[in-house]
């Protein structure tokens, strides 16, 4: 079915029938086994009653404040929907705006992410924000642990998160090495290190610099089973891509600007073994991205005919989500969540777009109208007249 609203920016024309012949087309052949390692970032739904909440982007919200606000219930259906897509979940990460929500509701996540005992797994992200200060880095380093520990301990795989901290007190590559050295030989892997770019988050502006990232990579490959690349540089990531092969470690892509590309890459030549799974190798990026949060199940077709040897259809299916995902991811770049909630509420999956600290004001209203346009192109789309209803109520609210 195929609807059009009107809008001020022009029509928009909403299709529920983009999929429908892949489906067919996959439901017609034999299952293949997964090629890629696949992590969906979800983000957060607010409940109703946030609406009255004057929390604003500009202001730092008492996270304690938060928890009563965030539909638990909801949150964790949108976690059982992407993971009976073929994801695994990427929990208490930037998606989910950890670096406002504290640890005290990303422990609440990654708790519930442990006992929704998901089919393919969880990873989360390990930081420092139980913390009311950093003494030092003796410090800093017990932080992470106790992070890493309780990640574990709930059966996630931890991601070290980006540390600002280091930034902040001006650490060179000699001191990035020996924090993460320090972190990799008090820990148990299969643990991931994340390197998020400055374009979601403005203190980590210098983060690994030097040669640090390849050198703490190179020295803990046991441990250090693979990074998260999130410079929306596609360059880097091949280039730090094929030195993390020569040591049997992976890159997930974080790239939501060319992910569709890099996790095409080359064929399968080998495999490699993280926690109990058993992962293909080769010349490709696996990925964790915000953007399968918007796209899964068109992305869950991609990744099914590229399962099937298929490339062609892979990147058909993909280019439009990577349209729609270079519209989302669009500067200034943090605020893409906004997008994410926004498409969610017109599938019906949640029952408004609200985000932490009211995110979803950062996007203008023509953002919206094309990121709609974008993806019903993309497939996302589920039941056109629900979209359309509830696309045309956004425009008469606003």
């Amino acid at each position: 079915m195929r609807v059009q609203v009107d809008s001020a920016f022009g029509p928009v024309e909403l299709a529920d029938d983009v999929l429908t012949q892949h489906r067919d087309e996959i439901a017609a052949t034999s299952p293949a086994d997964p090629v890629r390692l696949v992590y969906a970032a979800a983000h957060l739904v607010m409940k109703a009653d946030y609406a009255e909440v004057e929390h604003t982007l500009d202001v730092s919200v008492p996270t304690s404040e938060l928890s009563n606000h965030i539909d638990w219930k909801r949150t964790f259906e949108l976690r059982r929907r992407l993971d009976a897509l073929g994801f695994g979940i990427a929990e208490a990460m930037d998606t989910e705006q950890r670096f406002q929500i504290g640890w005290e509701n990303a422990a609440r996540l990654i708790e519930g992410a442990g006992e929704l005992q998901l089919k393919n797994g969880f990873v989360a992200g390990a930081g420092v924000d139980h913390l009311s200060c950093i003494a030092d880095e003796d410090a800093l380093v017990a932080g992470v642990i106790f992070q890493v520990n309780a990640i574990q301990a709930v059966g996630g795989i931890a991601i070290l998160l980006p540390l600002p901290w280091l930034c902040e007190q001006g650490y060179d590559e000699d001191g990035f090495v020996r924090v993460y050295g320090k972190l990799a030989d008090a820990l148990n892997g299969p643990l991931f290190v994340h390197w998020l770019g400055e374009m979601f988050l403005p203190a980590l502006k210098g983060y690994f610099p030097g040669a640090s990232f390849s050198r703490i990579m190179a020295a803990h490959p046991q441990t250090l089973r693979g990074a998260k690349l999130s410079l929306l540089d596609a360059e880097l990531e091949r280039r730090l891509r094929a030195d993390l092969a020569t040591r049997d470690q992976i890159m997930l892509t974080g790239d939501d600007f060319n992910f569709a590309e890099l996790m095409a890459g080359g064929p399968i030549t080998g495999t490699t073994h993280i926690l109990n799974r058993t992962v293909p190798t080769g010349e490709f990026s696996h990925g964790l991205l915000g953007i399968f949060d918007g796209i899964a199940e068109p992305a869950s077709l991609a990744l099914q005919f590229l399962a099937r040897g298929d490339e062609a259809r892979y990147l058909e299916l993909m280019e439009p989500c990577a349209q729609l995902s270079r519209h989302l991811f669009e500067a200034p770049t943090q605020h893409y969540k906004a997008g994410l909630a926004f498409l969610a509420w017109l599938n019906g999956d949640q029952p408004n777009a609200m985000l932490v600290q009211h995110e979803e004001s950062a996007r203008s209203i023509q953002h919206y109208v094309k990121a709609a346009c974008l993806a019903s192109a993309a497939g996302v789309i589920r039941d056109a007249e629900r979209a359309a209803r509830r696309l045309t109520e956004f425009l008469v609210r606003v």
